[in-house]
């Protein structure tokens, strides 16, 4: 990619698009700075029946981006370029082609920040409104329209959207407009400056508006759809030493849509966390209740697409391959969840802590059903058209969806060897989270060890060795991995996942990979070949297949 002709484009696209407006000059142009990022991602596929990995037309496919940022004072603009030639396995085929997928131009002026075209933006904790890319999962729901920022005096920041969201190459057919306020109480009330204990308070409101005539779906012809659906929340954040605690409320109108079957109940969430920390401790206890939230700006729409809101999760991202093979989505339709973590450093020089000390972490997780009533509805179910249910608003329900305990302990043991012992207890059920009912809920314990090995200050050396052990699914597996890194340019690895405890011999298979990097300034290669199991990929709780695959994979990223 020649840089400096995409650069010499962004100039262009400047000067024409805002010289009416601005009376830009040449000067203008060339005393501003530049900057970007650059990936590609491709794969070349072979076809694999033992794996399920089937024969891909093209054998290989690329998903790519670059983004250019021109910045000059209180003015910056920008776009990022993207192609799908064709999208990767996994990620929708509705993203084939390339193009200008996101270019934006802001301004800021003594109080205000303008931002017109794509924008991502996010109110308190995003339960009524976020905006944002997670590009693992093929995700963007980027608004088209325009931001205002104003923040009168210090502590009051006031903000306000109103625009479209990206679906693909288009935008939804949902206009989705709002505000937020937030009030750092300590910076704008005098008498509070000095006060150790510390209060913010925010509140949002969120509205989406979809004209009926728009929906391509029989519901039409059966049901009166509000046109309008609001949704308001409201938070507070408070911290005294070393004590924080935030909360959250959300309340969303009666909002008929495919993933509620089209009831008419009303949705609400809450999110409360408290957290204490010192040095050598540190303790984090969360819990929420979901409730009818799911939001997007067409109704109809039952994928990850055109979400209005985001639904945090409360449990642990796991890093490790087969601690991850059973992540948890979120539940828009009801949930309950809690989440608590303790870390602690054992001290130097103890029986236990040693000579380096030690660090265990002690995490532990649950999310349920809510408790939900049909009886006085005459209703069998969540029958479309009727209020669905009635609930009680904490208590939870008979089902559990999914539990996570697990426990790390990290160690140094002397100047060339450090590692890590992790053991993970899970329980996840399929019916619920992968949504294909009559599935066993499967119980499973994963042992994890680490240890790196620094052979000179620039060569070390690490290994991993894993094991998944579960009656259910598809029974046992095991995990190798070796790397051999040497810094700061290089990196070598082998590694191999083998489920030798599958009931079918012929799935009794090996997935073994071989890779390598290399790293120059701020650019990047990464190269790859094996074959990749068939499973789910999970950020945050937003969840997309990922199919099996066998082939080569190469990544490439850079930026200036």
């Amino acid at each position: 990619m020649n840089i400096k002709l995409l650069i010499r484009g962004l100039k262009i696209i400047i000067f024409i698009g805002c010289f009416p407006m601005l009376g830009l000059s040449q000067n203008f142009l060339n005393s501003g700075s530049v900057q970007g990022n650059f990936q590609l991602d491709a794969q070349y596929y072979q076809k694999d029946s033992a794996i399920g990995a089937n024969e891909v037309s093209e054998k290989m496919l690329m998903n790519a981006f670059a983004n250019i940022i021109y910045t000059n004072g209180n003015f910056s603009t920008g776009l990022r370029y993207e192609s799908y030639r064709n999208p990767m396995l996994g990620f929708d085929n509705r993203y084939k082609g390339s193009g200008i997928a996101y270019r934006y131009a802001t301004y800021k002026a003594d109080e205000f920040e303008i931002t017109v075209g794509n924008f991502y933006e996010q109110f308190g904790s995003g339960m009524i409104f976020r905006s944002y890319e997670e590009r693992n999962l093929g995700y963007d729901n980027a608004m088209d329209g325009i931001r205002v920022k104003f923040n009168p005096i210090q502590g009051i920041l006031l903000k306000a959207i109103i625009g479209t969201q990206r679906f693909f190459w288009d935008v939804g057919p949902g206009i989705v407009r709002g505000g937020d306020a937030e009030f750092a109480i300590n910076e704008f009330i005098p008498s509070f400056s000095e006060s150790k204990t510390r209060v913010t308070i925010g509140g949002s409101v969120i509205s989406k508006y979809q004209p009926t005539e728009e929906i391509l779906y029989d519901v039409t012809k059966m049901y009166n759809l509000p046109e309008n659906v609001a949704a308001f929340a409201g938070r507070m954040n408070v911290s005294r030493g070393k004590i924080n605690i935030n909360a959250e409320y959300a309340y969303k109108s009666n909002d008929p849509n495919a993933q509620n079957n089209y009831i008419y109940r009303h949705g609400e969430a809450l999110l409360v966390s408290a957290a204490y920390s010192k040095k050598g401790l540190g303790i984090i206890l969360s819990g929420k209740r979901v409730d009818n939230m799911a939001f997007k700006s067409r109704r109809t729409e039952a994928g990850n697409m055109l979400n209005v809101n985001y639904l945090p999760t409360l449990t642990k991202q796991h890093a490790y391959s087969l601690s991850a093979i059973y992540p948890y989505a979120t539940q828009p339709n009801g949930e309950m969840g809690v989440q608590g973590e303790i870390v602690y450093s054992i001290p130097k020089n103890t029986l236990l802590g040693g000579k380096y000390g030690t660090e265990v972490k002690l995490n532990y997780s649950r999310a349920n059903s809510i408790e939900n009533d049909t009886s006085g509805l005459n209703i069998t179910g969540y029958q479309g058209g009727s209020k669905g249910y009635t609930s009680g608003f904490l208590k939870f329900g008979d089902q559990l969806y999914f539990q996570d305990f697990n426990i790390e302990i990290s160690k140094k043991i002397n100047n060339r060897i450090k590692g890590s012992l992790s053991w993970v207890n899970l329980i996840y059920n399929q019916a619920v989270i992968e949504g294909h009912p009559g599935l066993p809920t499967v119980y499973a314990n994963v042992l994890i060890a680490d240890v790196n090995y620094k052979i000179t200050p620039l060569k070390s050396l690490r290994t991993e060795i894993q094991f998944l052990s579960t009656q259910q699914d598809e029974g046992n597996w095991i995990m190798g991995m070796l790397e051999y890194s040497i810094a700061p340019q290089w990196f070598f690895s082998v590694s191999d996942q083998y489920n030798y405890g599958n009931e079918i011999d012929a799935k009794k298979i090996h997935y073994y990979n071989l890779g390598f990097g290399f790293n120059r300034n701020s650019s990047r290669v990464q190269m790859s070949y094996g074959k990749q199991r068939e499973g789910i990929l999970c950020v945050g709780g937003v969840c997309r297949q990922v199919p099996a695959a066998y082939g080569l994979n190469i990544t490439i990223t850079s930026s200036f």
